[in-house]
C-alpha cells in the first residue's frame, strides 16, 4: 500500500512560482509511474503531468506546456511539480498519484492510477 503526501502548495501572485513535492512511503517507489492532477471549484478533475518510472517519457497537459516540469528523485523517494508564470486559472487543489506497473493506460488518464494524495491547495491570485 502506497501513502502520498503533497506539499507545497500555498498563495501567490500571478506570473510566480512554486515548486510541489509529493512524498511516497510504504511501497517500491522507483516502479511506479507518477502523475500530478488538479481540480479547481466546480470543474472536472484535470490531468497536470506525468512521469514514467524511469523519468524517461513525461506528459503534460495542454494547459501547463511551457510553465510546469515534473521530475522524481527515486532515491528520496519524492516526484515534483515545478510551476512557473503561475496563472489564476491555474487556482486549484493539486493531487499526487501512483500507477502500479500492472496499470496500463496514458500518463494523462487517471484511471491508470491506484493510489492518490490528500491533496495540496495552491491559490494564485490576479
Amino acid at each position: 500500500q502506497v501513502q502520498l503526501v503533497e506539499s507545497g502548495g500555498r498563495l501567490v501572485q500571478a506570473g510566480g512560482s512554486l515548486r510541489l513535492s509529493c512524498a511516497a512511503s510504504g511501497g517500491t517507489f522507483s516502479i511506479y509511474a507518477m502523475g500530478w492532477f488538479r481540480q479547481a471549484p466546480g470543474k472536472e478533475r484535470e490531468s497536470v503531468a506525468g512521469i514514467n518510472w524511469r523519468g524517461t517519457n513525461t506528459n503534460y497537459g495542454d494547459s501547463v506546456k511551457g510553465r510546469f516540469t515534473i521530475s522524481r528523485d527515486n532515491a528520496k523517494n519524492t516526484v515534483y511539480l515545478q510551476m512557473n508564470s503561475l496563472k489564476p486559472d491555474d487556482t486549484g487543489v493539486y493531487y499526487c498519484a501512483a500507477s502500479s506497473p500492472s496499470m496500463g493506460g496514458p500518463l494523462s488518464y487517471s484511471d491508470r492510477y491506484d493510489y492518490w494524495g490528500q491533496g495540496t491547495q495552491v491559490t494564485v491570485s490576479p
